[in-house]
This record gives C-alpha cells, sequence and structure tokens, in this order.
C-alpha cells in the first residue's frame, strides 16, 4: 500500500540541519511568515512537508533558517525523484517506499539508508517544487508577479528576496574524506566511490574522468620521455610517434564510455529517469500556456531567440575570433622582433628574450580567455533560453569555439602555413606550461588563500562573542555562507579540453607535453579536490549518467587531432619518399587511413549528423593544400635557434 502524503508525520524528535536558507536582510516579516509556512505545509496543502527552523546568530539582524525533513519524509522524497538502489538480490531498481524492505542495507531505524548527498537532493528538489497556487504576488512584494504552478523559489531568487539556497557540510564525513582523499600523498586510485557519496555523481564523475585522462597520459608520457631525448633535433623521426598519438586519441575516448557506464550503473544513475525540465530562473516573456503541460508560464517567441542568437551573438563571436587573430599576427611580430635582436646582439640577455613573446602570448590568451567567458554567459543568458541545458549547450558552444581558435590558431599557422617545427616545439611548451601554473594559482591557490584568511578573522570574531546557542552549529553556518559558490565542472572540464588538445593535437613534435600534463593533473587532483572540502560550499548533489556534452567536445577534438596527425604523417619526408611521383596517390592514402581510424569516432551516441559534412571536409582538404603547396618543412624557419625546453 503506497504511503499517503498527508498522513506523514513531519515532526522530529532530533532536528538535523541539511540545507541552509539565507533571506535577504531587509526582508518582511509577512513575506518570511508565509514562505516558512509554505514550507513546513502538508503536500495535500501545496506545501513542502520539511522541517525548517531559523538559526540565532551574534547580531540578530539576518535571516537565516535550517531546512531538515523527518526519516519518513526523505524516504517518500526519494521515490518522487526516482532514487535507484541496490536490492537485496544486487540488482539496482528505483527505490519505492512499498517494496522498501527488499532493498539492501534498509532498516526503519537505519538513517544512513539515503546519504546526506541524496538527503539534501531531496530536500532541493521539494524546495524548487513549491509552487504558487492562487496567489498573485509574493506577500509584501507586489512587484514580484506570481501565477498558478509558478516556482516560488525562482521567483524570490529572482528578485533578490532569497539570497542562497546551500547544503551544509558533515563535518565528520568531510574529515575522514580529505584524510583518505588528499589527506596523505601517495599512489592510487581517489575514493570515487566515497565522493559520490559526498558530493554526488556529477562531481565524482569529473574527478573519474580526471583520473582516467591521467593514466592514460602515462603511456604517452613514457614514450615521449626517450623520444625527446634520443631525436631532439630530428624532426624527420615523429612519424612513429605521431601514429601513435592519433591511436591513442582515438582509443583512449571509447574505453572511457566503457569506464563510465559501469560506475553509473553501480550507482544507479545509468537506470535513473530524466526528470522533467522546468524553466531556468532566468528566462523570461510573456505569460501564456506551455502546449506540453497545460500549465501558465512564461511564454517567448523562438523567432525572437533565433534573431538574438544570429543578428547579435554569432557577429560577436566571430568580431571576437578575428580580434583572436589579430592577436595572434602581434604575436609573430614580437616572435621576429626577438629573433632579430638576439641576431643583432648574442647575448644572454638576448637568448632570454627569445622566451619573451611567448610567455606574453601564453598570458594574453588565458586573459582573453577568461574575459570572453563573461561575455558569452552575458550573451547566451540575454538570449534567454528556456532550458538551462540549452543554455548550457549555446554557452558551451561560444566558449569552445573562442577558446580552440584563441589556444591552438598559432600552433597550426606555425605548423602548416610557417612549417617551423622548432618554434612550433617552443609555442607548444610555453603555453602549456603558462596555462597550467596561471589555472594553478587563480582556481585553487588564490582562493585558498583568501579563504584561510577570512576563516581565521571569522573565528576570531565568533570566539569574542558568548553566545548561549550551539556555537559550532552557527560558526559553521556563518563560515560556510561566505565561501565561494561552486558553479559546477564547466571549468574544470574546459581545462582538460584544452590540455588535451595541446597533448594530441602537436606533442609529436614536443613529446614532454604529455609527461607536463600528468605532472599538472596529479596536483591538479589534490588542488580540486582541496578546493571542494575547503574553498567552496558544498555543492549540491546533482544525478547524472555521464559527462554530458563535454563527451562530444572531446570526440570532436579527437577527430581534429586524427585529422592533424594524418596531415603531419603526410608531410614526412620518409613519407613522401614512398610517392614520389603522385602526392594525389599520398593524398588518397592518408585520407583512407584517415577513415579508418575515425570510424569508432563516428559512432557517437549524440546527434551529431549536422557536423558529418564539415568534418569530411576538414579531413581532406587542408592535407591538399598543404601537400599541393609545401610538401616539406624547410621552406620557412623564423626561429633556426636551439630551444632548450
Amino acid at each position: 500500500m503506497k504511503e499517503s502524503w498527508s498522513s506523514v508525520d513531519t515532526l522530529e524528535t532530533n532536528f538535523r540541519p541539511l540545507v541552509v536558507i539565507e533571506l535577504a536582510k531587509s526582508t518582511k516579516e509577512e513575506t518570511i511568515e508565509w514562505f516558512t509556512k509554505r514550507i513546513v505545509d502538508k503536500k495535500a496543502n501545496g506545501g513542502a512537508q520539511l522541517l525548517i527552523k531559523p538559526l540565532v546568530t551574534e547580531n540578530g539582524g539576518e535571516n537565516i533558517y535550517l531546512v531538515g525533513a523527518s526519516h519518513l519524509r526523505l524516504l517518500l522524497g526519494a521515490e518522487n525523484v526516482g532514487l535507484v538502489k541496490e536490492c537485496n538480490d544486487n540488482s539496482m531498481r528505483a527505490f519505492t517506499y512499498s517494496s522498501r524492505k527488499t532493498f539492501k542495507d534498509f532498516a526503519d531505524d537505519n538513517q544512513n539508508f539515503l546519504t546526506m548527498s541524496e538527503c539534501q537532493y531531496i530536500i532541493k528538489h521539494e524546495l524548487e517544487n513549491l509552487r504558487a497556487k492562487d496567489e498573485k504576488m509574493i506577500p509584501g512584494y507586489p512587484q514580484a508577479k506570481l501565477y498558478p504552478g509558478k516556482s516560488i523559489v525562482r521567483r524570490l531568487l529572482t528578485n533578490g528576496i532569497l539570497v542562497q539556497i546551500f547544503p551544509l557540510h558533515d563535518r565528520e564525513e568531510l574529515k575522514k574524506l580529505r584524510h583518505t582523499w588528499y589527506g596523505q600523498v601517495k599512489i592510487g586510485y581517489q575514493p570515487l566511490d566515497e565522493i559520490r557519496c559526498y558530493f554526488g555523481e556529477t562531481i565524482a564523475l569529473y574527478f573519474g574522468f580526471l583520473e582516467y585522462f591521467t593514466f592514460a597520459l602515462i603511456p604517452m608520457a613514457v614514450i615521449g620521455i626517450p623520444y625527446y631525448v634520443f631525436a631532439w633535433e630530428d624532426y624527420d623521426k615523429y612519424v612513429m610517434f605521431a601514429t601513435f598519438n592519433l591511436l591513442w586519441s582515438t582509443v583512449i575516448l571509447e574505453v572511457w564510455k566503457r569506464i563510465c557506464a559501469v560506475m553509473t550503473y553501480r550507482w544507479g544513475t545509468l537506470l535513473m529517469k530524466r526528470q522533467f525540465e522546468e524553466p531556468r530562473p532566468g528566462f523570461h516573456g510573456v505569460l501564456g500556456i506551455n502546449p506540453v503541460t497545460g500549465r501558465e508560464e512564461p511564454v517567448y517567441s523562438s523567432i525572437k531567440r533565433q534573431l538574438r542568437i544570429y543578428l547579435v551573438s554569432v557577429p560577436f563571436v566571430c568580431l571576437c575570433l578575428y580580434f583572436s587573430l589579430y592577436v595572434m599576427m602581434i604575436y609573430f611580430d614580437l616572435e621576429q622582433w626577438a629573433l632579430d635582436y638576439h641576431e643583432e646582439n648574442k647575448s644572454n640577455f638576448s637568448s632570454l628574450m627569445l622566451y619573451v613573446p611567448s610567455i606574453i602570448y601564453a598570458v594574453v590568451i588565458e586573459i582573453m580567455n577568461r574575459i570572453y567567458r563573461y561575455a558569452a554567459e552575458f550573451l547566451t543568458s540575454w538570449e534567454n533560453h528556456r532550458l538551462e541545458s540549452s543554455y548550457q549547450n549555446h554557452l558551451i558552444l561560444k566558449v569552445l569555439v573562442f577558446n580552440f581558435l584563441n589556444c591552438f590558431a598559432s600552433l597550426f599557422y606555425i605548423a602548416f602555413v610557417l612549417f617551423d617545427m622548432k618554434l612550433l616545439r617552443q609555442s607548444l611548451a610555453t603555453l602549456l606550461i603558462t596555462s597550467q601554473i596561471l589555472n594553478q594559482f587563480a582556481e585553487s591557490l588564490l582562493p585558498y588563500w583568501l579563504q584561510k584568511r577570512y576563516m581565521k578573522k571569522m573565528k576570531e570574531r565568533m570566539h569574542s562573542l558568548k553566545m548561549d546557542t550551539d556555537l559550532s552549529l552557527v560558526e559553521q553556518v556563518n563560515s560556510e555562507k561566505e565561501m565561494g559558490t561552486y558553479f559546477g565542472t564547466f571549468d574544470d572540464y574546459l581545462e582538460l579540453f584544452l590540455q588535451f588538445g595541446y597533448v594530441s593535437l602537436f606533442s609529436c613534435v614536443y613529446p614532454l607535453a604529455a609527461v607536463f600534463a600528468v605532472l599538472n593533473n596529479i596536483t591538479e587532483i589534490y588542488s580540486d579536490a582541496l578546493k571542494m572540502c575547503r574553498v567552496y560550499k558544498r555543492p549540491f548533489a546533482e544525478p547524472t549518467a555521464n559527462i554530458g556534452v563535454w563527451q562530444l567536445a572531446f570526440e570532436t577534438m579527437s577527430v581534429i587531432s586524427v585529422v592533424t596527425n594524418c596531415i603531419l604523417i603526410g608531410m614526412s619526408p620518409q613519407v613522401n619518399a614512398l610517392f614520389p611521383d603522385s602526392k594525389m596517390d599520398l593524398i588518397l592514402t592518408v585520407a583512407l587511413v584517415e577513415s579508418i581510424v575515425c570510424f569508432p569516432i563516428q559512432q557517437f551516441d549524440l546527434d551529431c549528423r549536422d557536423i558529418e559534412t564539415t568534418i569530411n571536409l576538414v579531413r581532406v582538404l587542408p592535407f591538399a593544400f598543404i601537400v599541393a603547396s609545401q610538401p616539406t618543412f624547410e621552406v620557412v624557419n623564423i626561429a633556426a635557434l636551439q630551444f632548450p625546453l
């Protein structure tokens, strides 16, 4: 018999705070009373049927509330959101309260059947699904309009009444996780199951992919070290390394999909039903009827959105791409100036000056990437996408296109226009190493230092006060609410995407690229773990079955990598010697090899038919143009000096 929502006992003897709600200090009393009442009301009355209590702070001027739920309420919520749990027969099934006895480790008095992150995810889901009934506005705020079915939490957020909602850390569990994760320097696997239990599947999948990618780079690094040592100046011997490179970039992504499926099946998210996606908080439009749900909600014309995309966003992105190419040409002018300066002076200082243009260009690239990211977020928000998934897809596309051109255009120009392998090696090494150093500093070290300073001041202020309330809980909430917000894995995957490009595209001329990537990723694992546990608020768990659109992004980069390495192989003197009379035979042979290698990549699970024709053109045309114009690398050599990297 299915448990009725109306019979759920919302009283809990031991209140366990799970989620923190912070309202603006100026929030009116009638608004607070109405909102808290909706949270504790029964489901039959349109409430969330949760537990809530105010947090008494030192100055009493803040509106901070702690939210929890009874054990029975959480179990019914687990069924509502479709959580998948392991059964006694080791199969994975969606949890239902009526068949709760068939699930492994379930007991009526077992409060740990659901992990803390799952409980917080359930509470977040219930809060986001608090909807207006017959209210026309938020009480006390006539400008905050409501209509039947509108999410109350989203309206409070967009009007600045609700400051933030975040899940609390479990100090004891976090301490254990820190010790096993990064508390000791060791060579081994990460505790992915523990990470998943604490932070959720999305975070665990990122660290799983980071770990897998690091191990996948080891063969490249092992081969690259002796190759770099014994073939330092003989660029004609890069064919074997390029051949291994194109095979490597094809295989690792196919293996990852299998590993990802195994992990997500064990975690229960591979079989989890996809929830109906609600409109994102920033979406606005004229009030109308949704033809799918039949609910009254904002409606925005898709024609207007397309006009904004094609008449504003696309020209802006093209303008940014042009500016990136313009900066690239300035870099080449600086490179030529440094070379001329060294030729005139022949001193130690002039030798060091040879590296300055590449370092400056690498720093400028990082600055441009970050500035463009803010512009891309503003444009994508202005396009007014209804769903969060659509917003993320358009944002990722904008960022990836610019970052790819900004980071790799100079390398393609050096390789296929200047034909200068020494300059290519120098530029690749400088861009890779500089970007890794800057990212480590900006994403982990600087935020950790700032957070540590704030924590020291906050502890001194808290301990100077004499309070009758639970000082440890007040201290915890006050410290966590001032922490930075973790906005997801976007920047982390983007960093790995660019690193994958540096390694897979041109590492045949700089075999140590994989070595530096492995060293960076090892420190990245520890710094990202530190960042998640000490710098940012605890993010809400987000169930997911894969790495999403990033799988397609990496596979697209893999296709470009295969094309690039095939072109490099076809341009080598050894391969050219096999076809002394017919360049067309060379073009067709290399194109055939490339098609065979790319065949596994083309079996995308995602719908990528629109880019298939473009990929086929990219495969053959650049190679045909380059071979027809210049079959060797010795034509232009603007950096004929040795760069001991």
